[in-house]
């Protein structure tokens, strides 16, 4: 049965014209660098956990360093390209994002866990300025109407990054580590534990050493790159604390950010903390703590590519179902699964966990889309408010890793079962946004459209 079209339908391609093309291509470039980095990171803290002897809220805490950087740089990237352009932006955002990857090199050099928070959050600054700037240049590439598949077809570049980050966590950094469990190396001599750290770090730092190399080629191709695709006019940096007040008091975009927050808050958790999830049951299973581990990140492959493919798809049925209500559905379907992973205690509640991706997929540019309806020449402005809203990855994943060190247990189910009840929060939140902005649009089509 043929899907009904909605009168307002979603064209992707059709109004970018050929000057549009190259540009969009960059762009999508761009996503793939920080997909690749965040969703790498993400899975990052048992690393750390285990290379410096730390606990995993301690270890979590790269994963908070790699979210810092939002809340401190959007804004500054926000005026950035309001005063100047979009280039200007995205080039700045670019050499940072160098800059905190050749920080890995003597962070590893002093052997100690903070010199690599000091990196991941000087990457995540970087990150700041391209998320603030690519985000309203690919949204304004065309009309309103179609911006969020725009953005959703921009994303799915993001999710293959990703991919691949979870691809090199598993072939270079996890397969090249020592395999000696946590319990074995605390046992250690602490000459051959430095020996050992050593190795690892240098395994660790490898995949964002070799980055560096594609963001210059990148920066150098768009340095070069003298843009002459038409866009639509936006604000300047005139009247700056006038717009903010403006931008604030937009009812929809306020409640945007604050849903983006736990959006970004419940991906984190979700990814950051499989591995501890698949881990705990291999084991169960009867596993050893290194092939649990590598079982576990496979499963995580599987997550980041049900991932991929939602993009994709969700992109397709955007030109049919209205981005509010598949939003909405999306995240109650989430819900219902993080269900599913708090009570399964086997590989049911791993499954549960790969379709959580699948749903996730949707998330981030809709909600990001549907927070822009409306906002005319502030978009530049309110790009940053969202951008600062990735700070929920910070914070969330900190509430989980505590409920997982402290071991807290509720009808006999383990403390990495029950810690899923944060994201459980955060997904409820994404679908009361989802179905208020779906009966907004609903109004405004009513009595306008």
């Amino acid at each position: 049965m043929k899907l009904p079209v909605l009168k307002s339908k979603y064209q992707l391609f059709g109004e970018l014209n050929r000057k549009q093309i190259y540009p969009f291509a960059l762009i999508a470039c761009c996503f793939a660098l920080w997909g690749f980095t965040n969703d790498m990171t993400s899975t990052m803290a048992s690393a750390f956990s285990k290379i410096f002897r730390i606990s995993v809220s301690e270890g979590g805490m790269a994963v908070v360093a790699n979210h810092l950087g939002y809340l401190v740089m959007a804004f500054p990237a926000a005026w950035l390209i309001m005063k100047y352009r979009f280039k200007a932006g995205v080039m700045t955002g670019l050499a940072v994002y160098a800059l905190g990857a050749l920080l890995f090199l003597p962070a590893k050099t002093l052997g100690v866990f903070p010199p690599f928070l000091l990196a991941y959050f000087t990457m995540t600054c970087g990150l700041a300025f391209l998320e603030t700037c690519c985000h309203p240049l690919v949204y304004s590439m065309g009309s309103e109407e179609s911006g969020i598949g725009r953005l959703n077809l921009v994303q799915s570049f993001n999710a293959l990054g990703a991919l691949v980050g979870m691809f090199v966590v598993r072939d270079v950094i996890q397969a090249g580590m020592s395999p000696l469990s946590s319990l074995e190396r605390s046992g250690l001599p602490e000459r051959q534990f430095e020996i050992i750290k050593d190795h690892d770090l240098g395994v660790l730092i490898q995949p964002y050493v070799y980055i560096v190399a594609v963001i210059v080629i990148l920066l150098v191709v768009i340095f070069f790159y003298n843009p002459k695709a038409t866009i639509n006019q936006l604000s300047s940096s005139r009247h700056l604390w006038r717009q903010v007040k403006q931008v604030a008091k937009a009812k929809n975009y306020r409640e945007g950010v604050i849903t983006q927050f736990f959006y970004v808050g419940a991906q984190v958790c979700c990814w950051a903390y499989i591995l501890q999830y698949g881990s705990r049951i291999f084991l169960a299973e009867g596993m050893d703590e290194t092939t649990a581990m590598m079982e576990a990140q496979k499963y995580n492959i599987i997550a980041m590519a049900m991932f991929a493919v939602g993009r994709f798809l969700c992109t397709w049925l955007l030109k049919y179902i209205e981005a509010g209500r598949l939003l909405a559905v999306m995240a109650i379907a989430a819900v219902v699964l993080t269900i599913g992973i708090m009570f399964f205690t086997d590989r049911n509640g791993l499954y549960c966990l790969i379709m959580v991706s699948f749903c996730m997929s949707l998330m981030f540019a809709t909600i990001y889309g549907i927070s822009l309806r409306n906002m005319g020449r502030q978009v530049k402005l309110a790009s940053a408010g969202m951008t600062m809203a990735v700070s929920g990855g910070a914070l969330f994943p900190a509430f989980q890793a505590a409920i997982i060190d402290a071991q807290i247990s509720f009808l006999g189910l383990p403390a990495t079962n029950i810690s899923f009840i944060i994201p459980l929060v955060c997904f409820c939140v994404v679908a009361v946004y989802g179905h208020r902005g779906y009966v907004r649009h609903s109004i405004a089509s009513q009595y306008y459209g």
